[in-house]
């Protein structure tokens, strides 16, 4: 088996760690530059909104600034939708959309699925699931300019 000779700080003794462990922590750290790379050129930060079987948006308001992208995760076995579109509400209650701020509605979103938004124009954005919309599954996204 190949080993690589290290020296642990403050110490002159050598270490022999397996060569496949520096190969795995090379590629882990390959793996996470990409991301954090593409986090940073966008400019905004990335936040997280779960859908869950109890037909709720957790958090179910989120504050957010401009730039930032949301990222809503199905970990429902049910289907949901992210929607911010007066025209597909039922009720008018259920949805708000800033002025200047345009509509948004993923589609159906299976279990385990994603659907990311960029939110550009500051305000209150209320927006909800249009299949669970009765039972109350509504969310808020305030964003901060």
């Amino acid at each position: 088996m190949y080993h690589v000779r290290i020296f642990p700080k403050g110490t002159n003794t050598i270490t022999k760690v397996p060569y496949q462990i520096i190969v795995l922590l090379v590629a882990c750290i390959a793996l996470l530059v990409p991301a954090v790379t593409a986090n940073a050129q966008s400019g905004g930060a990335v936040k997280v909104v779960t859908m869950n079987d109890a037909m709720q948006f957790v958090p179910a308001r989120l504050t957010v600034h401009s730039g930032d992208q949301v990222e809503w995760r199905n970990g429902s076995v049910l289907i949901h939708t992210v929607t911010a579109d007066p025209a597909l509400a039922s009720e008018a209650s259920s949805v708000n959309l800033p002025a200047g701020a345009s509509p948004f509605n993923s589609g159906n979103i299976k279990a385990q699925g994603t659907f990311q938004h960029t939110f550009t124009t500051p305000g209150t954005y209320k927006y909800f699931c249009i299949p669970h919309e009765g039972v109350g599954m509504v969310g808020e996204i305030v964003v901060q300019p």
